[in-house]
């Protein structure tokens, strides 16, 4: 776990080793930015100062794609339907229906 920065101004070397332990992390902004004791603003904010976080560290955007969201547990008894349709852009979509 980093030292707690909250508070220190860094510079912009400073917040590209940020960017790069953030794309070696396999966290989520929020679970690393509470790792890293710095704000989810100025993550963001210094982010979009530096551009994309792809130009910054290369790899940050693959680690924000592959996230992973439990949607719970779904159970269906009798006629119950559930339909999900995923956009995953360029026209793709992925359409499961069970039930």
């Amino acid at each position: 776990m980093a030292e707690n920065l909250k508070g220190k101004r860094r510079s912009r070397e400073e917040w590209r080793a940020v960017f790069d332990r953030f794309a070696a992390s396999g966290l989520g902004v929020g679970a690393f930015c509470a790792r890293e004791g710095i704000s989810d603003s100025s993550f963001g904010r210094w982010r979009s100062l530096l551009g994309d976080a792809g130009q910054v560290t290369g790899t940050a955007t693959a680690v924000e794609r592959t996230g992973f969201v439990d949607a719970g547990r779904i159970g269906l008894s009798g006629d119950e339907r559930i339909e999900v349709k995923l956009e995953l852009g360029g026209g793709v979509v992925l359409h499961v229906v069970r039930g």
